[in-house]
């Protein structure tokens, strides 16, 4: 099945994958946060075991427009990315 793509300003097809989740090795450090120009992410509690963690979140995956800015910048790549299929 075919997936969305578009293209570059200098006409080269590209492929947008999109965020889909984060995985629990997260450590909270809030660089995929600021890289997001779209509001995607979201920073939430969590409890392992006694302690509580902060991680982030994909809260709003309509958002996400496939750039892949956020999974660039983590540290621990957590993120996981899927193409759209039309």
């Amino acid at each position: 099945m075919a997936s969305i793509t578009g293209l570059t300003r200098d006409g080269q097809v590209w492929t947008p994958k999109f965020a889909t989740s984060i995985s629990m090795e997260c450590i909270g450090c809030g660089r995929c946060f600021k890289a997001c120009a779209k509001g995607v992410l979201e920073m939430v509690e969590i409890e392992v075991g006694d302690l509580e963690k902060s991680i982030m979140k994909v809260s709003y995956p309509g958002r996400c427009i496939g750039c892949g800015a956020c999974g660039r910048t983590c540290p621990k790549n957590c993120f996981t990315f899927e193409e759209i299929e039309l």
